[in-house]
């Protein structure tokens, strides 16, 4: 009889201790986990898996510890941004409304990331302790300032290039953006060093720090996502699409050196001012087709003068550009003569071997390329006026990077080796002084002859 009233009694303690531990819980989770997490999530009402609401803590935590130390991050994680984009207008419209689950935080993934520029910034270290109460794990990688090389000196200043941050199972990457001359923001590539941690973040994941990448000034947008407050990009989908085409080269100042120390740099008058006039040609262009919405690329003897040498060549006499041919607008010639320029030459036809020359009123002429693309090659075209005699420039296919050059953000091949070879050859890096346009090119190649009823339309010179 003892027996069993031990262990009824057993039994009891056991169910009440159980109901007890459950009602802790719940006080718990309505009086402490509800609150620390902010109003807004406790009125999440979809559901979503424990693993989701973790991500969301970690990504509020964070935000809670830049506001706290005025640091002004802002939302440049392509996924996020993609779907906060598709819903942007009613964001706007209604800030304050709460969420009826949670939309964009909590998609799962292994990385959240955050840009900052680094002028706004001082670089405290007591963030850094905040962050290590908090509980994230850090780390930090730098590398070389290019914003301080140049051809009198090759900094090996180092300067903060990236931040991961780590909790629990989540990983927040802030990379730091820096003011370039060109007017334009640009963030280096995230390597790790040889004693560095490589199983500290998904490193595979991260959506930037593969390679440097170049960017526009973005207006910034403060909305309300999933009960966050978080700065994101005003136009969410400019800033997407200038993702997907943002790598950027840095000019190879060591091998510029060491190309002048062969053969000295032309620092004659005329070789300086010829400079001057080119740099304030390429401007022009420049700010001419982003009018017009038409990319371009340096090509032949300005690529070379910037992959070679770092700087226009002086006796090159010329600023060359190249564009690709589905870009090309009736309207390109009637706005490079509205900023002064005068027609020069128009050869051929936009289906074929279209080129146009411009003159400016210091005598630095403007030559655009216009490229066609094959099966195996791209190619630009070129014709002798007198003899209707039509060549043909072939290049491997390639893409488009940015780069820096007389301080200014511009595009050139990104694969620069492949493309100044197939033009220049393997001694491309000699000086050639004397160049004929119809033979000297290694890849130039006979395309035939414009018919002669075709001449007045294909052959135009001004």
């Amino acid at each position: 009889m003892m027996q069993r009233i031990n262990k009824n009694v057993i039994l009891a303690v056991l169910t009440a201790a159980s109901s007890l531990f459950l009602l802790f819980q719940l006080y718990y989770f309505k009086y402490y986990i509800s609150t620390k997490n902010g109003p807004a999530y406790s009125k999440l009402k979809g559901s979503f898996s424990s693993q989701e609401s973790a991500q969301w803590r970690v990504v509020k935590n964070f935000l809670g510890l830049v506001s706290s130390h005025n640091v002004p991050v802002y939302l440049v994680d392509a996924l996020v941004l993609n779907l906060l984009d598709k819903d942007l207008e009613q964001l706007r419209s209604s800030p304050d409304s709460a969420p009826s689950e949670c939309q964009y935080f909590c998609k799962h993934r292994d990385v959240t990331t955050f840009a900052l520029l680094d002028k706004i910034w001082e670089h405290k270290g007591n963030l850094f302790r905040s962050a290590e109460k908090m509980g994230f794990q850090w780390q930090k990688y730098e590398g070389k300032d290019p914003r301080l090389e140049g051809m009198d000196d090759l900094s090996g200043t180092e300067i903060p290039l990236h931040y991961i941050f780590k909790m629990a199972a989540h990983t927040i990457h802030l990379v730091v953006f820096y003011e370039r001359s060109g007017n334009y923001l640009w963030h280096g590539p995230l390597r790790l060093k040889r004693n560095m941690d490589k199983k500290f973040a998904p490193f595979r994941k991260l959506q930037f720090g593969r390679n440097a990448g170049a960017y526009n000034r973005a207006e910034l947008l403060l909305i309300t996502a999933d009960g966050l407050k978080v700065q994101i990009p005003k136009e969410p989908a400019q800033f997407l699409k200038e993702m997907t085409h943002s790598e950027f080269l840095e000019c190879r100042y060591k091998e510029a050196r060491a190309f002048f120390q062969l053969y000295p740099d032309d620092i004659s008058p005329e070789g300086i001012e010829f400079r001057k006039k080119a740099k304030s040609l390429l401007h022009l262009t420049a700010f001419t087709l982003d009018t017009l919405g038409i990319s371009f690329w340096l090509s032949s003897g300005t690529c070379l003068g910037w992959y070679r040498q770092c700087n226009i060549i002086p006796y090159s006499k010329d600023v060359d550009i190249g564009i690709l041919i589905q870009n090309y607008k009736s309207d390109i010639i009637p706005s490079f003569q509205k900023t002064g320029l005068t027609l020069k030459h128009k050869f051929g036809k936009v289906e074929d071997s279209l080129e146009l020359s411009f003159l400016g009123d210091d005598d630095v002429k403007l030559d655009i390329f216009f490229f066609y693309e094959d099966d195996d090659y791209m190619w630009n075209g070129g014709t002798q006026a007198k003899s209707g005699k039509k060549f043909k420039y072939l290049f491997p296919k390639f893409t488009l990077c940015w780069t820096e050059f007389v301080e200014l953000k511009v595009q050139v091949p990104c694969e620069t080796l492949n493309y100044v070879e197939a033009n220049y050859g393997k001694n491309w890096d000699v000086p050639l002084k004397i160049w004929d346009w119809k033979s000297s090119p290694t890849n130039v190649q006979p395309n035939g002859m414009w018919p002669v009823d075709e001449w007045d339309n294909v052959i135009q010179l001004y």
